[in-house]
């Protein structure tokens, strides 16, 4: 089986998430982001690549490019989300995972059996897009995402 590779483009929110959890535990990293690194909380230069310069800048300042180059990358999109929470930029992720025939994960938040899908999708391997709502437009989900992804990791290598 392939080496996981986490692939996101560091947003706030769910997309944070996903490089927390990838650093925190050896998980090979790798994403597009904005040029300038832009993210939310990090408006200014170098922005999200100050603290994960793994990421490669896109040519514009275009979140849509950072989404589709990331979709484009990874084998798999796992969409973290939850009910009422919406995001473009989440939509335009499951719109090119799909025009691409990339498999589509999504999972909801705090559901039944979110826990089992995300151990599942970590332990197939291979490059793994993770996106879902970015900060402000789902307050507390970066907690929430990054909480289910130890989970996940738990469930999948219990005592690791």
């Amino acid at each position: 089986m392939p080496a996981l590779v986490m692939v996101s483009g560091g947003q706030t929110g769910v997309d944070r998430a996903a490089l927390v959890f990838a650093r925190r535990h050896g998980i090979a990293l790798a994403g597009w982001c904005p040029r300038g690194g832009w993210a939310e909380d990090l408006p200014d230069p170098p922005g999200i690549r100050r603290h994960f310069p793994e990421l490669h800048e896109t040519e514009t300042a275009d979140p849509a490019e950072r989404t589709r180059r990331n979709v484009a990358l990874a084998e798999r999109l796992l969409v973290l989300g939850r009910d009422g929470a919406s995001s473009p930029g989440t939509a335009l992720a499951v719109a090119h995972a799909q025009a691409l025939g990339r498999p589509v994960i999504a999972v909801r938040l705090g559901s039944p059996g979110a826990e089992a899908e995300v151990a599942d999708a970590l332990a197939a391997g291979g490059s793994l897009n993770v996106a879902g709502p970015r900060e402000s437009e789902a307050p507390g989900i970066f907690a929430e995402a990054l909480a289910l992804l130890e989970a996940a990791r738990r469930r999948k290598a219990p005592g690791a």
